[in-house]
């Protein structure tokens, strides 16, 4: 006769033994990946809700369970641990264990500084400051630190280990707020409380007005390499009456919104003296608009063809979000560039075209 066999045993007996304050931090480090990265999830009230709550504890909990594995002896003050060292005929050891509400406390302020760590140190990676990036190194850190902390908890004898005790634990922490030994006391415990609500509002307003960042749009010129790659370099400077030579011009956006562009190419004669420039002749050359979403890339090919003659002309690409003014210049322009191209006499240029 078959004999049921309990779900829990199926699992590895080290997850089996894994105190269940550790327990509860790895569920919801799991929890948070969950709620961020799966699509549905990832758009509802909960990710900002566990996502706040992830950012502010776990994180300095592991780390602070790591350092700290032991439980005090009998309770959660110096003179109780020194009176039950004193019974017991041994020497109390200081650093040996925290109360429940320096570990709390800990938590939150090693969570708030071990965060901004990790994006600084991920700022110097090829990642970047991006969402799955961080979320993945905080994990990481959170569940290593967490099975750091469990380790050392079962190296110790099992009467010196940590256990959340939780109704003493809330009825110390109503001790330690409510009925403060000394004024110190009840003026650090306001101080906490109050830290501890800046920290959560701070955060919270984080989660839920995001900085966009700097608004901005890029505008280049490319050229193509002889292995077909786009480059920002070996453009044409210099031309033949006539002749077409292929350019690339482009634009990014990162407006944080949809933008609508306008491309205005011209043609110069100009002259420079006493560190001015003074335009002799201009001849507009061709338009290209085109409408953007956010973080959204457009790029256009097309091909000048001058039958200007000259020196250092000046071929100007203007690019304006919304209204192009009438005469279009580097003053109006929202972004410009320019090269400076020579084209030599040819026997069958008539005009100056562009070509699409």
């Amino acid at each position: 006769m078959a004999r049921d066999v309990d779900p829990w045993l199926l699992l590895p007996r080290p997850i089996r033994q894994l105190p269940a304050d550790l327990s509860a931090i790895g569920v919801l480090v799991v929890l948070t990946l969950a709620v961020v990265l799966i699509p549905g999830l990832n758009s509802t009230p909960l990710r900002a809700f566990v996502g706040l709550i992830f950012v502010l504890f776990p994180p300095g909990y592991a780390f602070i369970a790591a350092l700290f594995p032991e439980g005090v002896s009998s309770g959660n003050t110096l003179e109780e641990r020194e009176t039950d060292s004193a019974t017991r005929g041994t020497i109390p050891r200081p650093g040996s264990g925290i109360d429940n509400l320096e570990r709390v406390a800990l938590s939150f302020g090693t969570s708030i500084a071990i965060v901004p760590l990790i994006g600084l140190i991920l700022n110097f990676t090829p990642w970047g400051i991006r969402l799955v990036p961080v979320l993945l190194s905080l994990s990481g850190f959170t569940l290593c630190m967490t099975a750091f902390a469990a380790v050392r908890r079962w190296n110790l004898p099992e009467d010196e280990r940590f256990r959340v005790q939780y109704k003493h634990w809330l009825a110390a922490t109503k001790t330690e707020l409510v009925e403060p030994e000394t004024q110190t006391d009840a003026a650090l415990n306001v101080v906490l409380v109050i830290a501890l609500l800046l920290a959560v509002g701070s955060v919270g307003y984080v989660v839920s007005v995001p900085n966009q960042g700097e608004s901005f749009s890029e505008f280049y010129l490319l050229t193509k390499n002889d292995s077909g790659q786009f480059v920002a370099d070996d453009y044409p400077t210099n031309f033949t009456q006539g002749e077409s030579k292929p350019l690339y011009v482009g634009i990014s956006n990162h407006e944080h919104q949809r933008e609508s562009y306008t491309v205005v190419v011209l043609l110069q004669r100009v002259e420079v003296a006493n560190n001015t420039t003074r335009v002799q002749n201009t001849q507009e050359l061709k338009r290209f608009q085109t409408t953007l979403g956010e973080n959204s890339t457009w790029r256009k090919q097309h091909t000048i063809a001058p039958t200007m003659a000259g020196d250092r002309l000046r071929l100007q690409y203007l690019l304006y979000k919304d209204r192009v003014p009438p005469n279009p210049s580097q003053k109006s322009a929202y972004r410009e560039l320019h090269l400076w191209i020579n084209v030599s006499s040819g026997s069958n240029s008539t005009s100056l075209r562009t070509s699409m």
